[in-house]
């Protein structure tokens, strides 16, 4: 990890300002989305997002299609960590490699437990993922009470929580798998390494022609097809240098910071939050599905992270940072609950056909993750500066 006295980066610096900046705009979008559903107007506020382009509705377009473009810039992201930030140095990177481990654990454990055998088990990806930009939003509010390497630790983590994530996406919430069309992708990421490798191709256009072409097959083999955007961002060309203005994948992530954070995500916030407060809104929370995503997140979260950080420190594998105490990693660890984003993605997927469960689902992350950052962030207020 970095101490406070290492400089962050300019591309750091850019992420963390755009990723603050859209925590808030979500936050307007939620709102906003919750607001139209249950208006006068919420049945066809709900059916727009239906509406079929291309044979696809507009839901399904954003869903699979925007937010491969989020994916694509998370994967340029984690890219750059592993080659030249946080993640670049193993002694380094462990210690948020082991918190994002067990952050994804324990609250999949907390859900398994609590859904094992009953309908709604398929949801046990919820909780484990970590929303960046609600949670570095509550970072940037605490400013310099906080320790810098608690930033990029945060990020670390979490970022690599996004690649859990994406992995549990592939695996697990998979329908009908084409080997086919699975093939066809895979040979065609394997055409844009080697123009990268072995041609040294540095033309953008080249690249997002096959992520084109790998998208589609990516969406007709039955995985995911936003999987095509990590791909796609460790095919295109990476030079081994901060704030390298020659490196392609260092100008493509810059550019993609703010239509990413201020267009795309509001966007998947407007289609994905429109939640129905009905009548049996508050069974839906208290059921097994919606108190296994609360634990998951609002406890799952830092008791996973904490315990696993302190043990990995505890027998020599780890280290904690100078700056760092362990009050912050148990405020980072709150903060972890944010789900949001990437917890309401998997959502649609866990649950398709099932829009009640859905619905209940979306309800209870949006509830854990403001409990969760809300905690996360009065503690990090109250004891960030306090040994413990």
């Amino acid at each position: 990890m970095i101490s406070a006295s290492v400089k962050l980066s300019n591309t750091f610096n850019n992420f963390f300002a755009s990723e603050k900046s859209s925590g808030i705009l979500l936050i307007f979008c939620t709102l906003i989305a919750i607001l139209m559903t249950n208006s006068s107007i919420g049945h066809a506020y709900l059916n727009f997002w239906q509406v079929k382009f291309g044979g696809l509705s507009l839901e399904l377009w954003i869903n699979d299609g925007l937010m491969a473009v989020f994916f694509l810039l998370i994967g340029l992201e984690l890219k750059r960590e592993l080659y030249i930030g946080e993640l670049s140095n193993f002694k380094n990177a462990l210690l948020p490699i082991v918190a994002a481990i067990g952050g994804m654990l324990v609250p999949a454990l907390i859900y398994f437990i609590l859904n094992h055998g009953t309908p709604t088990q398929d949801g046990i990806g919820i909780p484990m993922a970590t929303d960046i930009a609600f949670a570095l939003g509550a970072l940037a509010i605490l400013g310099s009470r906080i320790p810098a390497s608690l930033k990029v630790f945060v990020v670390a983590f979490a970022v690599i929580d996004d690649l859990g994530a994406i992995v549990v996406i592939a695996l697990f919430y998979t329908a009908q798998l084409s080997v086919a069309y699975l093939a066809g992708a895979f040979i065609v990421w394997a055409l844009l390494v080697v123009l990268n490798r072995t041609l040294k191709i540095t033309l953008l256009l080249p690249y997002l022609i096959g992520g084109l072409l790998m998208w589609f097959f990516m969406f007709k083999s039955g995985i995911h097809a936003t999987i095509a955007g990590v791909m796609l961002a460790f095919s295109i060309p990476f030079a081994g240098k901060y704030n390298d203005k020659q490196s392609l994948s260092h100008r493509l992530e810059s550019f993609l910071h703010k239509p990413v954070a201020f267009v795309i995500l509001p966007i998947f916030a407007l289609a994905n939050t429109g939640i129905t407060f009905d009548s049996n809104w508050l069974s839906g929370l208290t059921s097994l599905n919606g108190l296994g995503i609360a634990m998951g997140l609002i406890l799952g979260k830092p008791i996973g992270i904490v315990l696993i950080c302190y043990f990995a420190v505890l027998i020599g594998i780890c280290k904690l940072p100078s700056d760092l105490k362990w009050s912050h990693i148990t405020g980072a660890g709150m903060l972890g609950g944010i789900g949001f984003t990437m917890s309401i993605f998997i959502t649609n997927l866990a649950f398709l056909g099932s829009p009640e469960v859905i619905n209940t689902s979306k309800m209870s992350i949006l509830l854990a993750s403001l409990t969760a950052g809300v905690l996360g962030f009065l503690w990090l207020r109250v004891l960030g500066k306090t040994k413990v």
